[in-house]
């Protein structure tokens, strides 16, 4: 599997992407931290968490005796610019000749 299709395989799930919004807010949580938000074993969240760092959409850094999950965001950015970034041009350019359509027709 390719890096790109982990990525959005990790993101395909509701619950992992709900861990990373929680690395959002706050970087740096413990599992426990992680778990305390959701309603799901540590068993489930731990292999969440697996699934979100080999996509490197999550860093672990251990600090002594806890390790500490950090938000990756440079493969989202990859997807940004990758598949989003090239087809918000053409919204934006529809949009403003939207604008000015309707401009017109107040002038009129």
């Amino acid at each position: 599997m390719d890096e790109m299709d982990k990525i959005f395989k990790a993101l395909a799930d509701s619950n992992r992407r709900k861990l990373l919004d929680q690395l959002f807010e706050k970087n740096g949580q413990t599992l426990n931290e992680l778990c305390g938000h959701l309603d799901m074993t540590r068993q489930s969240v731990t292999k969440h968490l697996t699934i979100l760092e080999e996509a490197n959409l999550i860093i672990v850094e251990w600090q002594g005796r806890s390790k500490l999950h950090y938000l990756n965001t440079a493969p989202i950015g990859e997807i940004y610019g990758r598949w989003v970034k090239k087809f918000e041009h053409h919204r934006i350019v529809a949009l403003k000749e939207l604008k000015n359509s309707l401009k017109e027709e107040n002038r009129e």
